[in-house]
């Protein structure tokens, strides 16, 4: 672990490959305060990670660290890597002036490959009150309105120019959520927080009744856990309370639509069906007027032969009988011809002997 001075932040931005500008700030008393909210932070992105260890390293270690090394090995599998999460990250009024006032996520956390695409993270030690929570809460959904122009000229929300998520589809548009852990480390209950919590931000998150699931069109969806619960499940345990719901999910459907999700999939299955039995119908129809058309294709009247879309408009022969019967024709006018011929000189043969020498007349 790197002291959070200029020179470890320079290090950990060349290790993870970012600019200075996006590795957050230096410690400021840390040491006098026991760091206890970043302590959570770290913790909280270590519980979301799930970083495996590489057994290889472990031959020369005790059996007590590597049964704990085979556990995390063992253990559900993490939400993306070291790389996918920011610390401290302003949500400011501009990003050229952040000014006062303005939300700071403890985390963000960007991973859409592995159904993620953008989250952001606050984390409670349990010394905040449900009325200060809900006052953050509040700054998160003023930062998500904030329009600005884009390099397009039109404008998009803020967030949108430095994040990418998943764009509006099928009239919805919801923000992106939010994710609350509480580390019990106060003495306030989180059991007793969250109920209020939820009262307070309820325009901000509150559903509409669609077709069997609830619409968050522009609505915030907001999900509480515990960090001992994360550490146990994980993000692909049900460790995670969406507000409005009465049960524990993953996180992927606690911060989603599961409900929405299979009933758009179930009316795509239906579309795709009503699309199929059309295509088959189509397909039958192409048949049966290829059938009839071919039923009344005409033939040959001499050999029988159908007709080809070429010879459609034949009279009655297809061309070799045409042929045929264009030679027997000819055949019978040269025979009609030398038949005259030989009549004609057979006349003249009759005539001619009249007129031989030595013959009366």
């Amino acid at each position: 672990m790197r002291n959070l001075t200029t020179k470890g932040l320079e290090a950990a931005s060349y290790e993870l490959g970012r600019p200075m500008s996006e590795m957050g700030s230096t410690a400021r008393g840390a040491g006098s305060s026991g760091a206890s909210h970043p302590m959570s932070v770290n913790e909280t992105v270590i519980a979301l990670l799930r970083p495996k260890p590489d057994l290889r390293l472990l031959t020369r270690e005790p059996a007590e660290a590597k049964a704990a090394a085979q556990a995390a090995v063992d253990a559900s599998a993490g939400v993306g890597t070291i790389a996918s999460y920011a610390t401290e990250v302003p949500l400011p009024g501009t990003w050229g002036a952040p000014g006062k006032g303005g939300a700071q996520a403890d985390i963000v956390l960007n991973a859409p490959q592995d159904g993620i695409p953008l989250l952001f993270i606050e984390v409670d030690n349990c010394h905040e009150t449900a009325e200060e929570i809900a006052a953050k809460l509040l700054k998160y959904s003023r930062f998500f309105k904030r329009q600005i122009k884009d390099t397009d000229g039109k404008d998009k929300p803020m967030w949108r120019t430095r994040w990418m998520a998943r764009v509006a589809e099928y009239g919805e548009a919801p923000p992106p959520p939010v994710l609350i852990v509480f580390n019990h480390l106060g003495a306030r209950d989180p059991n007793r927080t969250v109920p209020r919590l939820r009262e307070l931000t309820y325009p901000l998150w509150a559903g509409e009744p669609a077709d069997g699931y609830s619409s968050y069109d522009r609505k915030i969806p907001i999900a509480a856990t515990g960090l001992r619960n994360l550490r146990e499940h994980g993000p692909t345990g049900p460790a995670f309370l969406r507000f409005g719901r009465t049960h524990m999910q993953p996180l992927r459907h606690a911060i989603g639509n599961p409900r929405r999700d299979a009933d758009l999939a179930r009316w795509a299955e239906r579309a795709r069906a009503q699309q199929a039995q059309y295509q088959e119908q189509l397909r039958r129809a192409a048949e049966q007027k290829k059938a009839e058309r071919e039923a009344a294709r005409p033939v040959c009247a001499s050999c029988g032969t159908k007709f080809d879309d070429d010879g459609w408009d034949s009279p009655t022969l297809c061309e070799p009988c045409e042929a045929k019967a264009a030679g027997a024709a000819d055949r019978a006018e040269r025979d009609r011809l030398e038949a005259e011929v030989a009549a004609t000189a057979e006349k003249a043969g009759g005539w001619l002997s009249r007129f031989r020498p030595g013959q009366a007349p």
